[in-house]
């Protein structure tokens, strides 16, 4: 049987990277992908903008990974994210850094970085196959290939196992990976779900749903604790469920166990002070004496949030607005800079951005990505227990891991520049 120099399994961000950049330096290598079409949990990214990466310093880089940011260390300083920024715009990527430091293509289309990753691919002597991976070729404990579900068996010099997590699994991403890890020997840390929604109790939600939030501060507080464990300004979503949106899958990744053990709350005026706010309020009122708070508060509350402020506060919405008291403008207040949200849950794990958990990576060299346990097996990308907060960081772990396997697998073959 012919041997290709490598075997990716998986053909998503990791695995196109790592494929790509393999190839092009001389290496044969086959990509075994379950759909037709490769890297499609790109497409979905960002709101199929892509956040590829996040246009910051490795220091910065590690302190915003989740999981195991140490492991990340070596991956990160040898590939950091303006090593991804360059790739991509020598493959015909202009990009642009927004908010945040988040970095898009200028055309905001996620189909433009698959594009460049196909081109990436076709610098060197890459072929993609259809089919899931049903098993490891192993040989006296080493990794020398791998036999699809139809019977087809492809032999390599080493195995790169890039399957992504177990979220979106529509799109090819759907947690296979560990079988086959497993079968190589290695732990796998318990799977739960990271920047994802969260499911609130208060029946508020669905009565706001479809209302963005900008430019408010989002606070997640845990059970016994004096320090909030997440406060951030931004943007976020009311639905029929709860709660989404960039701040709220950020605070999702802080929540770990019962979700009664934590609450929300939203400054919905992060700029005004409790004392800047009164004075803003009371000159509401005094500018419309006779005006039903109902439709005052739509002056400084978005209207569809007016009735369930109300409600909060039991207030009348027919209430004059020099019938206000004082108590009353400030329970009003008290809710307008720390509106509070019951966590009950987390969305289910295949609607997560990430996954949380997966293959150890004390079984893993920091510096190869090669398996401690099974020579020829390498990991990339998500895999890996390894997991950051939203803003373009799980993407460029996925580059970074890849670009780490790669160059081991060259040094190994001598084919290392």
């Amino acid at each position: 049987m012919k041997q290709d120099d490598l075997i990716v399994i998986g053909g998503g961000a990791a695995g196109l990277t790592a494929a790509g950049l393999a190839a092009r330096e001389g290496l044969k290598v086959r990509v075994l992908e379950t759909r037709e079409r490769p890297a499609r949990k790109i497409l979905v990214t960002g709101k199929g903008r892509c956040n590829l990466t996040n246009n910051c310093s490795p220091e910065d880089f590690l302190k915003n990974v989740r999981q195991n940011p140490k492991f990340l260390t070596s991956a990160i300083w040898g590939f950091p994210p303006s090593a991804t920024m360059e790739l991509f715009e020598s493959l015909g990527v202009p990009l642009k850094t927004e908010r945040g430091n988040r970095v898009f293509p200028v055309s905001d289309s996620a189909r433009d970085i698959v594009d460049a990753l196909t081109r990436l691919i076709r610098q060197g002597d890459v072929s993609l196959v259809c089919g899931k991976v049903s098993r490891l070729l192993l040989e006296d404990g080493r990794a020398v290939g791998a036999a699809l579900e139809d019977g087809r068996e492809f032999r390599g010099q080493a195995v790169l196992l890039a399957t992504g997590g177990k979220s979106y699994p529509a799109t090819g991403s759907d947690g296979s990976g560990y079988e086959l890890a497993r079968q190589a020997g290695h732990t796998i840390t318990p799977l739960r779900p990271s920047l994802i929604p969260i499911l609130c109790r208060e029946s508020c939600c669905a009565d706001m749903m479809g209302l963005s939030l900008k430019n408010v501060t989002l606070t997640l507080w845990e059970e016994g604790k004096k320090k909030p464990l997440y406060s951030e300004l931004g943007e976020m979503l009311f639905t029929h469920f709860g709660v989404s949106g960039p701040l709220v899958l950020s605070a999702s990744s802080y929540m770990k166990g019962p979700a009664d053990r934590y609450r929300l709350t939203i400054d919905l005026k992060p700029g005004l002070t409790l004392e800047q706010l009164d004075a803003r309020l009371l000159r509401d009122l005094g500018e419309n004496p006779n005006k039903a708070l109902g439709n005052l508060l739509g002056l400084l509350l978005p209207r569809t949030m007016v009735p369930v402020m109300l409600r909060a506060a039991e207030l009348p919405g027919e209430l004059k607005a020099n019938q206000v008291t004082r108590a009353q403008r400030q329970r009003l207040e008290q809710l307008v800079k720390a509106f509070p949200l019951t966590p009950k849950g987390l969305r289910p794990i295949e609607e997560a951005v990430v996954t949380s958990g997966g293959v150890s990576v004390r079984e893993v060299d920091p510096s190869t990505m090669a398996s401690k346990l099974c020579p020829g097996l390498y990991f990339a990308g998500e895999v890996l227990d390894v997991d950051a907060y939203t803003g373009g960081y799980n993407l460029q772990i996925a580059f970074s891991t890849a670009w780490q396997a790669a160059q081991a697998i060259l040094e190994k073959r001598g084919m290392k520049k």
